[in-house]
């Protein structure tokens, strides 16, 4: 069996769910093109600016995708095989995932284009509003946590490719840097001259390509035992600023250019899939439980995350994403038909396990080199060097992973706001400076195996990140199940809101629990680890009460309300 068919099967199941599903959402959501829209009511050009879908597209896919649907699928496929891997993709994106992110769009446009927390103040009370907003804060910490580590994991030391050529973190890291400074010239060519999108784009996208082949010629090399360290601080500075800076000098720009990284990366894949004629070498299934113990059910579901479906995606539809929406009509794009793209991505991940070997050293490596690794393999077809190809696949993994820790950071700060109501300048760099403050604590500390031997941070905080992250999407399933039912009271809720959410809520309390129980039996409650799961799960039960309270509440009547 080669890569071909998988291609040609996730390719069909993938279009046929955005073309029938994704439409009789639509219907069900009542999707109207005439609605008036947040972004031009409250417009402001900092947060609230009408974008056409073209632009947004780019913007909203690379700040959901990031790195997520690849290290997911990559670890979950080492771990118990491609199959499984590649079933809980695409049924979860279909029947979950796209439900969920297209629900948070328009569950906030229809609530003035507020958080989905908001959403959960005004169908269920302030309490559960704050609990949910103490829950999403903690997830963008694991998030950024995870995120930060991988992405400084990449600018150290030097890859030794499968031909004996290398490829220079320190270039990476170079690469990486011009490309934030990029972004920041195309914003403002953008906003002070007449040159229109088409035209900067045709200018900075191979300024960008050019800046990843000169990295390799420049390095910046920091040596030493600390140096992931200095590079996971260096991160979080970047974090800090991009947080605060108005949304067009950087994140609407970096998102534009990130997002046809996200598009050479699938369309490499797809040519991978469809032309390279490589037979599947990987087992299909490795078994029930994982060499470091797990069992597929359930951290299968919360190792894959992202490409399937992702709390943190509902974080950035209602938090960027919904107050950039020119209609209502979009939603479907940029909610369901963006997941099913990011599926694609994840399945493409997967792929770069199933072309190799069960004793391939490369199954022993990081992630993002196993990506790399694979893609630049496709793109040797088409006779480009593997150290320039491995560069650029590096270097696109490092843009979807800033994609989403600049957006983390903002919504933190966000968050931070809304709990304290503190305002102003003075709140905004308190809320920032926080929310990216604890993530520095952690990913300083020195994390141990089970064994006591030193890992990675973010191998660390990967299935605890991923647990968070699915329990996240429970909960905001779980608001727009209430959402919904309050609004309409009718039967489809139940089946395609409500089913999700107690699946999820299952497999997520599930795993935590599970880990929960493995950290307390290594170290105790020494490890802050151990706390934060508890916390988690204290709060994901405190607001399943509140919802289940709301559905026993008489039902509201929709603010926009038309005929099915």
């Amino acid at each position: 069996m080669t890569l071909l068919y998988v291609a040609l099967i996730t390719a069909a199941a993938l279009v046929l769910a955005y073309r029938f599903y994704g439409s009789l959402l639509a219907r069900l959501f009542r999707l109207d093109p005439n609605a008036k829209m947040p972004s031009e009511e409250l417009r402001d050009d900092v947060d609230y600016i009408p974008t056409e879908p073209k632009f947004l597209l780019g913007q909203h896919f690379s700040a959901i995708a990031a790195a997520g649907p690849i290290v997911g699928p990559i670890l979950a496929g080492l771990m118990f095989g491609w199959a499984p891997a590649m079933i809980w993709i695409i049924v979860g994106a279909v029947l979950i995932g796209g439900v969920h992110d297209m629900g948070a769009i328009v569950a906030s446009v229809r609530h003035k284009a507020r958080s989905i927390a908001e959403v959960v103040k005004e169908h269920m009370n302030k309490r559960a509003f704050a609990l949910f907003l103490t829950f999403i804060w903690l997830a963008l910490v694991y998030i950024i946590v995870a995120f930060t580590d991988i992405t400084a994991q990449a600018f150290v030391g030097v890859q030794t490719l499968e031909n004996g050529e290398t490829v220079s973190g320190g270039g990476i890291a170079t690469s990486s840097l011009l490309y934030l400074l990029i972004p920041v010239a195309m914003g403002l060519v953008l906003k002070f001259t007449k040159l229109g999108i088409g035209w900067t784009t045709a200018i900075f996208l191979p300024i960008v390509f050019l800046a990843i082949w000169g990295g390799q010629f420049i390095p910046i090399d920091i040596s030493g035992d600390s140096a992931v360290k200095v590079w996971d601080t260096v991160i979080l500075v970047y974090c800090v600023i991009a947080a605060v800076v108005p949304m067009w000098l950087l994140l609407q720009p970096r998102g534009h250019l990130g997002g046809y990284f996200l598009y050479f990366a699938l369309a490499a894949g797809v040519c991978g899939l469809l032309f390279s004629g490589m037979p599947i070498e990987y087992p299909a299934f490795k078994g029930w439980q994982a060499a470091n113990g797990q069992m597929l059910a359930p951290f299968l579901f919360i190792t894959i995350a992202c490409g399937a479906v992702s709390g943190f995606h509902a974080l950035i539809a209602s938090g960027t994403t919904s107050k950039q929406l020119k209609k209502e009509t979009h939603a479907k794009v940029l909610g369901y038909g963006t997941m099913m793209l990011e599926a694609g991505v994840a399945v493409i991940a997967l792929s770069t396990v199933m072309i190799l070997g069960s004793s391939d050293e490369l199954t022993k490596a990081a992630p993002n080199m196993v990506f790399a690794t694979g893609l630049a393999k496709f793109l040797g077809m088409f006779g480009i060097p593997i150290v320039l190809a491995t560069s650029i696949m590096l270097m696109a993994f490092t843009t979807f992973v800033y994609d989403t820790l600049d957006v983390c950071t903002r919504l933190g700060r966000y968050i931070v706001q809304e709990l304290t109501g503190w305002q102003g300048k003075a709140g905004m760099w308190a809320g920032t400076l926080l929310t990216a403050g604890v993530p520095l604590l952690f990913v300083t500390r020195t994390m141990t195996d089970a064994a006591g031997a030193p890992i990675p941070a973010w191998r660390a905080f990967w299935p605890l990140f991923g647990s968070a992250n699915q329990l996240l999407a429970a909960l905001t399933l779980l608001a727009i199940t209430v959402w919904l039912w309050r609004t309409r009271r009718q039967k489809w809720v139940l089946y395609v809101a409500g089913l999700p959410t107690v699946f999820m809520y299952c497999m997520s309390c599930w795993a935590l629990t599970s880990m929960m129980k493995a950290e307390l039996a290594k170290s105790g409650w020494s490890n802050p680890v151990t706390w934060v799961g508890v916390v988690l799960l204290a709060l994901a039960g405190w607001m399943l009460v509140e919802g289940i309270a709301a559905f026993m509440r008489p039902v509201d009547k929709e603010p926009v309300a038309k005929a099915a």
